[in-house]
């Protein structure tokens, strides 16, 4: 049977606001960031759902405890394998600051993108097995989502130009016969409401997330 998994990245942050790369830093949500998980829940409540897991970085864990609360579902369960990509010695710097110190993009400790893929993968198949056939919000990180749609459906956004906005919806179908996701198009997409351009937009996800 498949699972629905709605993957959510979290609310803003101050280091969002600063474009500080955050990373495994455990930043939590400002006020800002509260509100859009709040807004992002009351879309999300136009469809049923059975739970909310997250990262267990705060500012994915209160994001999920916040849809859950307004969706009357039991406090998340947190997944390490959730957690946003690891920048190693490029975490809590800006952009600026990450191209003087190294300009050819060798960024010491950085979690590459296919192990970043593997421990997600996963981690979204175990939540698929645990709440089979049901539709569960996750609540997790840019760079996660965008990993995930790019193995889903390569092409699909480009990283230089396409950011995955605080608070957005990204729907999939996990195929537990072939180990992956699949996106999902829904009739009522409040993926789109979600991500509609200049709602708390950003030029792009974080400084690193359109490099290696």
């Amino acid at each position: 049977m498949t699972t629905l998994l709605y993957l959510v990245r979290h609310g803003e942050t101050d280091w969002n606001r600063q474009r500080r790369i955050q990373g495994s830093t455990d930043v939590p949500l400002n006020d800002t960031g509260r509100r859009q998980a709040a807004e992002t829940a009351v879309l999300l409540a136009r469809r049923r759902f059975d739970a909310v897991v997250s990262s267990p970085l705060s500012r994915a864990s209160e994001t999920g405890t916040i849809i859950a609360t307004h969706l009357g579902l039991a406090e998340p369960s947190t997944y390490d394998g959730l957690r946003e990509r690891s920048y190693g010695d490029a975490e809590g710097l800006t952009h600026p600051e990450i191209e003087a110190r190294w300009p050819h993009d060798a960024v010491p400790g950085r979690e590459s993108r296919a192990a970043l893929l593997d421990r997600v993968t996963e981690t979204l198949a175990e939540i698929a097995v645990r709440f089979d056939a049901g539709a569960v919000v996750v609540a997790t990180h840019g760079a996660v989502i965008r990993t995930v749609v790019d193995a889903a459906a390569p092409g699909t956004i480009e990283r230089a130009t396409v950011p995955i906005r605080n608070g957005s919806v990204h729907s999939f179908r996990w195929d537990p016969e072939r180990f992956r996701a699949e996106l999902v198009r829904s009739d009522d997409p409040i993926e789109d409401v979600s991500d509609a351009p200049g709602r708390y937009a950003f030029e792009y996800q974080n400084p690193l997330e359109r490099r290696g």
